[in-house]
């Protein structure tokens, strides 16, 4: 059914693509207005955020598009997290002990060009690029936008706007100019990133391990790799500003720099050929955690992706959530579609819980990321949980289990599970009540299996 409603999405990003495709097949008229060059026409700037984790609950968007195995031709699955320590030994951390879970490597670049590319077979898409947003009236449910290379200004009437424009939000700083009680949080983390890379061999291969993501945890920082398709990786070294003997501010000279990666990352020397150069040219990224309330105004306006949700990536989960926001968009217009504030209010309702809740995973995970996967008593916890997971595939589900690989369970459900199911864990652990080495019989594991469960019922009580 065609429909007479114009869409205006602000943001061509990953999320607004997709908005763009599933509002298309829904019918609607729909406009998006991107401040960037075509991405299809022109590289993304080196060390800006190339590869991402796609998992479970952004398939399941995918999906919902009719465009999962495209995307799927674009990735490279990870099992696990492999480990380096400072003396260049490794060790392996699957993601699940159940077979075939894993999560998937994909690059920014090309799933953005897909979803472009896929809304831009509707003749009932527009998408323009190089033209800023520089403000929304509400209420008129008016945008003004200005061209960046006439550098002059229009306006745009739509029945719906949506603002996927990211972190900088113009839709959100429109909210904050024109409703008082519009409250929106940045948290900042001490520490920034910066992107190197790892190039493939001479053949185009990759030159460790591709079925993993690499982890060099440091404790108060820490790099990681993701493989690429063309055979390299993508490295990410987190590092505080200004605290520690090393830091952002401090690592300006050749000597500095290569005696930190001579100190803490040794085998990576060999795998970074351009270190030195690309310490100096890519830029250093900020981290930070955005909460808004509320996401939506006038039954007219709404904010999804990191437009109202912005969070660390050390779940992995900050491409998904957006995806994941589509989804549950499209579930509540197949029950209240033709009433906008309806449909926007009960979106917000459902979802504004979940996506606290993964904010709040991903601050915890980057304390484990960068310190815990190296701790002997987690590594410990981390093979009782596989093991439990092998045994009882259907029945135990780790906390991130839940929040990766069950993608019918909403962020705020698996947090408070898991949570409640790692306190029982390590309590058993600190009175020998389990061991990962011990050799235990079926019966003995479906003991365990019930003195976890029934201890974690005990807590969510």
């Amino acid at each position: 059914m065609n429909k007479k409603e114009k869409i205006l999405i602000v943001g061509a990003g990953l999320c607004g693509s997709l908005l763009a495709l599933r509002m298309a097949q829904r019918g609607y008229q729909v406009s998006v207005y991107e401040r960037r060059a075509d991405l299809r026409e022109s590289d993304i700037s080196a060390g800006r955020s190339i590869n991402l984790s796609l998992s479970d609950r952004g398939l399941k968007a995918l999906r919902m598009a009719g465009v999962e195995e495209k995307a799927r031709e674009l990735c490279i699955p990870m099992k696990g997290r492999l480990m380096h320590d400072a003396k260049s030994n490794t060790f392996e951390s699957n993601y699940s002990g159940r077979p075939g879970e894993c999560i998937n490597s994909i690059s920014r670049g090309n799933l953005n060009s897909l979803l472009l590319s896929e809304a831009e077979k509707h003749q009932n898409v527009t998408i323009v690029f190089n033209t800023k947003c520089l403000h929304i009236d509400i209420e008129a449910k008016i945008a003004t936008f200005e061209s960046q290379t006439s550098k002059q200004q229009f306006k745009e009437e739509a029945s719906v706007i949506f603002g996927t424009d990211g972190a900088g939000s113009s839709l959100r700083k429109s909210y904050e100019k024109q409703f008082p009680e519009f409250t929106v949080t940045q948290d900042f983390l001490t520490h920034g990133y910066k992107e190197l890379e790892i190039p493939a061999d001479k053949n185009g291969n990759h030159i460790i391990s591709k079925e993993h993501l690499h982890i060099w945890p440091r404790g108060d920082y820490m790099l990681i790799a993701l493989p690429n398709m063309d055979g390299s990786f993508t490295v990410t070294l987190f590092l505080s500003y200004s605290d520690g003997v090393y830091n952002f501010d401090n690592l300006v000279s050749e000597k500095k720099i290569t005696e930190f990666f001579e100190k803490d990352f040794p085998d990576t020397l060999s795998l970074i050929p351009d270190i030195l150069k690309e310490f100096e040219n890519n830029p250093t990224g900020k981290l930070g955690t955005i909460k808004c309330y509320p996401w939506a105004y006038k039954g007219n306006t709404l904010l999804l992706g990191d437009s109202s949700h912005a969070i660390v990536p050390f779940y992995g989960q900050g491409m998904n959530a957006s995806f994941e926001d589509v989804y549950v968009l499209d579930a509540v217009l197949n029950q209240f579609e033709g009433n906008w504030s309806t449909v926007f209010s009960e979106f917000q309702k459902q979802r504004k819980i979940d996506t606290d809740a993964i904010a709040d995973l991903a601050i915890d995970n980057y304390f484990e990321m960068r310190d815990h996967v190296a701790n002997p008593l987690f590594k410990e916890k981390r093979i009782v949980e596989m093991n439990l997971e092998k045994f009882f595939p259907t029945q135990y589900f780790s906390k991130y289990s839940l929040v990766t690989f069950n993608e019918d369970i909403g962020y705020h459900d698996a947090m408070t599970k898991g949570r409640a199911q790692d306190k029982v864990l390590l309590k058993m652990m600190e009175n020998s009540l389990y061991t990962s080495s011990s050799q235990h019989s079926e019966e003995r594991m479906h003991q365990i299996l019930h003195k976890v469960q029934e201890e974690t019922n005990k807590l969510l009580e």
